[in-house]
C-alpha cells in the first residue's frame, strides 16, 4: 500500500507540473473498481489469457498457463489480465485480475487487430466480440 501511494503522489506531481487535470471517479460510485480494472488493461493489454477448455490461454503466443497458487481469484474467470509469467515446471501466471474483452479493442485498438492474430479459439471469440460492438 505504501508503494502505491508513493505511485499515486509521483502521478499526482506530475500531471499539476504539465497543467493536466485531476479526475476521479467517486469511491461510492459502482465504476469506481471497474475504471481501475481499465486502467491496468490500458497499461498492460499485452498480458491477457483467455480460459478455454479448463486451461488459460496467452492472446497473442496461445501458450497454455494456469493461475498461480497464490492468486487469490475464488473462481476461474473467462478473461484475466496478468502482470507476472512465472515459468517452472508449469507455465503460471501470477498477480491477477478478471477483465472483459471488450475493453480490450478500445484501450488498444492497434494492437487487437486481428490481422495480426494467431488462427486459434481465442481469435474466433475476439472476432466475434468485434463484430457486436
Amino acid at each position: 500500500m505504501k508503494s502505491a501511494d508513493n505511485v499515486r503522489t509521483q502521478l499526482t506531481r506530475i500531471m499539476q507540473k504539465f497543467n493536466l487535470p485531476l479526475k476521479s471517479t467517486p469511491f461510492e460510485s459502482k465504476e469506481y473498481y471497474v475504471n481501475i480494472r481499465k486502467a491496468l488493461v490500458a497499461g498492460f493489454f499485452m498480458q491477457v489469457a483467455h480460459l478455454e477448455r479448463g486451461n488459460y490461454v496467452t492472446i497473442k503466443d496461445n501458450q497454455k498457463v494456469q493461475l498461480h497458487p497464490s492468486t487469490c481469484l475464488d473462481r476461474q474467470p473467462e478473461w484475466v489480465l496478468y502482470n507476472e509469467y512465472v515459468l517452472t515446471t508449469k507455465n503460471w501466471i501470477r498477480t491477477v485480475i478478471d477483465i472483459k474483452p471488450e475493453w480490450l479493442f478500445s484501450c488498444a485498438p492497434s494492437y487487437y487487430d486481428m490481422s495480426n492474430f494467431p488462427e486459434g479459439e481465442t481469435k474466433r471469440i475476439l472476432q466475434r466480440l468485434q463484430r457486436k460492438k
